[in-house]
């Protein structure tokens, strides 16, 4: 059986976080785990550079496009040069995954 999960993958530099900024992100984090298909996610934050590394796992395309076209998202999309200092998306397949067991992951092996 394949392996059905996508990750998108979320890197930006932060700029200066305020308020309003903590509250729509609080907000696409209870719409994204309110849609069908969100399996979880991580966050990474690299010391020597200063960017950080959200990875959102998703049993399909057609889940992270709904998660994608939320109002919420929208409107952080739209008003990110606010409080960021650049981003990039890597939208991917998952083809593989594994491990020894002993880090929890936000879905099953395969």
């Amino acid at each position: 059986m394949e392996l059905a999960v996508f990750s998108a993958t979320f890197i930006f530099a932060k700029k200066q976080f305020d308020e309003a900024f903590f509250s729509l992100d609080d907000a696409i984090a209870k719409a994204a785990k309110q849609t069908p298909g969100y399996l979880g996610e991580e966050t990474w934050e690299n010391p020597n550079n200063g960017l950080v590394c959200n990875v959102y796992y998703w049993d399909s395309l057609d889940a992270l496009q709904l998660m994608m076209q939320h109002p919420d998202h929208l409107r952080a999309k739209e008003n990110q040069a606010i409080w960021l200092n650049g981003y990039r998306v890597t939208i991917a397949k998952v083809l593989r995954h594994y491990g020894d067991g002993r880090i929890s992951s936000p879905f099953p092996p395969h």
